[in-house]
């Protein structure tokens, strides 16, 4: 019977099948940080329950982490509370710990697939949404509730419905200036934020397999802002030479063992999706997002659409509109910016600083614009200092912090104030999501190195 890339792997974890209920599903890893982990831990010790498999469970402190002087106490208390929990529940039930000061230390999402926790045809979950970043290794990996961590960690295993199928295949070549984010943009702008509800995605097609695998984490990254479970991608040379050689990679006999398995994950040719799209690659250009959620969005060079030319209904267009302080028929083009945000697990990988860094090089920052530029795991952050990028950004008037999640749900201390306009690389432009009152826009890094040396919302294309 032919199968797609996501019943292969679904399928080969199945430990149980529930007559009319969901599957129960085993977990080859379970990602676990400061914010959603505790309540999870309190329940373990008030049933007297254990952690199942300690070594299939990883923690790392990303969200409330300060981004800048980590090496200091932390000042918030709630933050404070919840890294210290992290790491003392961590050590009583022996798990890894990257906290604050680790050489590991970074985001949940960045840090996993830099040591070779990510494999292919693995099932990875995290009490973070985002944790479908990780399908683009052809893992099946989705965020789950606090609940749901406690039960993989004393069983292993998880109760899930099997979603339905989609494949999103996005052909031809990409042009000057268009990022895997602008990809993931004008999906979920085809899409909406509900278009994708109940689906498991696999992206397929010319544009994917010609990307590298941290423009395919990109991707998979914002599948969630579409309503999919996730998302994935078929593993194929560029995301073997990837995982080879990390800390845990299997190595030797077991990394030819594994390859053998990983070459077979892929859909079959005749394999049936319950739905499916194309897209045409050439026709993408930078996107930027006009209003509250990641699909009100277009390419950077139109005007904003009328109410009767989206769905959702009028009122709440025009509330989201209102919000941000926009109206039908402007122009994105020349709207003021006060801060720019380049970052989190959609965009803080090296090569988001490496475009950054490539558009930036030989200008100087906007006076008025304040730029948060955030590497999202000390890897990252010694790569830029390697690279020589740490000197470009500094002659243009910029300066580098210290990794963490950062603005992309300020729960730290970088929160835009109220009223302001960002442009950001982060994954949600949700009311307040930046800091109350704060009014995002989500961009590519090209994007936002435009508008922080502009001062204003500009087309990339106009300055490489």
């Amino acid at each position: 019977m032919s199968k797609t890339l996501f019943d292969k792997v679904w399928d080969t974890h199945v430990v149980r099948k529930i007559e009319g209920g969901p599957d129960v599903l085993f977990i080859d890893r379970h990602l676990i940080h400061e914010v959603t982990s505790p309540v999870a831990f309190l329940g373990l010790k008030n049933r007297g329950v254990k952690v199942l498999y300690p070594e299939r469970t990883f923690a790392t402190a990303d969200h409330n982490t300060p981004t800048i002087n980590q090496h200091l106490p932390v000042a918030d208390p709630l933050s404070a509370n919840q890294l210290q929990a992290l790491e003392n529940n961590s050590k009583e039930y022996g798990i890894s710990h990257w906290g604050l000061g680790h050489r590991k230390n970074g985001i949940v999402h960045v840090v996993g697939p830099e040591y070779g926790i990510t494999q292919p045809g693995a099932t990875i979950v995290c009490g973070d949404s985002h944790t479908s970043t990780h399908g683009a290794f052809g893992a099946i990996a989705f965020g789950i509730g606090t609940s749901e961590v406690e039960m993989v960690l004393s069983t292993q295993c998880i109760m899930q419905p099997k979603p339905k199928s989609m494949r999103i295949n996005v052909t031809g070549e990409l042009n000057k200036g268009v990022t895997p984010k602008d990809v993931a943009l004008f999906i979920i702008s085809k899409l909406t934020t509900s278009g994708a509800t109940g689906y498991f995605v696999e992206y397929a097609g010319e544009v994917f397999e010609k990307m590298t695998m941290e423009g395919r984490m990109t991707v998979c990254n914002l599948s969630i802002e579409m309503g999919a479970r996730g998302g994935m991608i078929a593993p194929d040379e560029t995301t073997f030479n990837y995982v080879r050689g990390r800390e845990f990679s299997p190595k030797e006999e077991a990394w030819d063992k594994a390859m053998a398995y990983w070459k077979t994950l892929k859909s079959d040719p005749d394999a049936t999706f319950d739905k499916e799209l194309t897209f045409d690659g050439s026709t993408i250009e930078p996107m930027i997002t006009y209003g509250t959620n990641p699909g009100m969005g277009m390419g950077i060079s139109n005007h904003i659409p009328d109410a009767e030319d989206v769905e959702g209904g009028v009122a709440t267009y025009e509330k989201s509109l209102g919000y941000m302080g926009f109206h039908e028929g402007d122009s994105m083009i020349g709207k003021k910016i006060d801060y720019v945000f380049v970052g989190s697990c959609t965009n803080g990988r090296i090569e988001d600083f490496r475009a950054f860094a490539s558009l930036i090089k030989g200008k100087k920052k906007a006076d008025d614009v304040t730029v948060w530029l955030v590497p999202g795991s000390h890897i990252v952050e010694s790569q830029i200092k390697e690279e020589g990028i740490l000197d470009i950004l500094t002659e243009a008037g910029f300066s580098l912090r210290q990794p963490g999640c950062s603005a992309c749900l300020a729960m730290n201390d970088d929160k835009v104030p109220a009223g302001k306009y960002a442009v950001s690389t982060s994954n949600r432009n949700f009311e307040g999501r930046q800091g109350p009152g704060a009014r995002t826009m989500l961009a590519s890094p090209l994007v936002a190195a435009a508008a922080a040396i502009t001062g204003k919302v500009t087309d990339p294309r106009t300055l490489i």
